[in-house]
């Protein structure tokens, strides 16, 4: 029997694994998995991360009463910010760049977020920027839990996806494939998973150009770098096109019946792509990536019913 929650937060983690079969079907002694964060409340893995970062600022006292919690997001994050904050009784700040989905921010405002919009053409730098600007001016009024730079943000990886993925593979994981944003998921999972067994390889998906459509992915060599982002702790890291993400995330809707985003695309992309090397080797392995969101995230609401004058 589901256990009674004591609020929404308490539904975040503990995601399902599930085996990627069609997809892989001509790898002879390797398997796919895939975490799916969608079934996180928020729909997406940055509930992890945005429930940890306040749990943590309100422990410690650095979030006071009264306060507006804010921070740049490129959608998922502020989505997380508003659910919680609705739920745990916060005021929430949230900046976007402007061509975030219509979807995200007609959720944000659903649940009370107050929304301010950077330049498109800055990504998620822009929205950085902003925010920094806003809280410099009104230092009283705002708490920037900055989640780029927030190690609260890896914590949640090292605490919840790190051991789920040990645990439900019963060990047998031998590489970890993920997008990165902020580098959160990637740093957090890559020391719990490399604290139980040093020889796991993790490998970091990014966009292949610098203007690319993979939402929520950082092209870093032309990006404000995470503080929270090491790349020296990686094993490796892949470029994955904007097409090749599109392209594999329609696949995965039709051939496994998994409506995720673009970025679960990416991630999936670079994931076959290293199991097929350890086919051609005739090495076996079991490949675990993370699908970040759900695909209705990426779909444009259509507009209200005119009345007749």
């Amino acid at each position: 029997m589901t256990p009674v929650l004591e609020s929404v937060a308490s539904a975040i983690g503990n995601t399902p694994l599930v085996r990627i079969r069609h997809l892989a079907s001509h790898l002879p002694g390797v398997r796919i998995h895939a975490k799916l964060e969608l079934f996180n409340p928020g729909g997406s893995v940055k509930d992890r991360a945005a429930l940890q970062m306040i749990r943590d600022a309100r422990a410690g006292g650095r979030l006071r009463p009264g306060q507006t919690l804010i921070d740049a997001t490129s959608g998922n994050t502020g989505v997380a910010y508003a659910m919680l904050g609705a739920a745990l009784g916060l005021k929430v700040a949230l900046v976007m760049p402007s061509n975030v989905t219509p979807a995200r921010k007609q959720v944000v405002r659903a649940h009370g977020a107050e929304l301010f919009e950077s330049d498109p053409m800055e990504g998620s730098d822009g929205a950085i920027r902003m925010v920094r600007a806003m809280v410099a001016e009104h230092p009283g009024r705002y708490f920037y839990l900055d989640q780029y730079s927030n190690p609260s943000n890896p914590g949640a990886h090292y605490l919840g996806t790190g051991r789920e993925i040990w645990e439900q593979t019963r060990g047998e994981v031998t590489h970890f494939v993920c997008g990165i944003g902020t580098g959160g998921t990637a740093m957090g999972t890559l020391r719990r998973l490399k604290e139980l067994r040093r020889e796991i390889q993790v490998i970091a998906v990014e966009p292949a150009e610098p203007m690319h459509g993979l939402e929520g992915l950082k092209h870093m060599a032309t990006s404000i770098v995470p503080a929270i982002y090491d790349e020296a702790a990686l094993d490796e890291k892949l470029p994955v096109g904007t097409d090749e993400g599109w392209d594999m995330a329609e696949r995965l809707c039709r051939e496994e019946g998994l409506p995720v985003g673009h970025s679960s695309g990416a991630a999936m992309a670079g994931a076959l792509r290293v199991a097929e090397r350890l086919a051609s080797r005739g090495e076996r392995g079991v490949v675990v990536t993370l699908f970040p969101d759900r695909a209705d995230r990426y779909f444009a609401a259509p507009p209200p019913p005119r009345r007749a004058p």
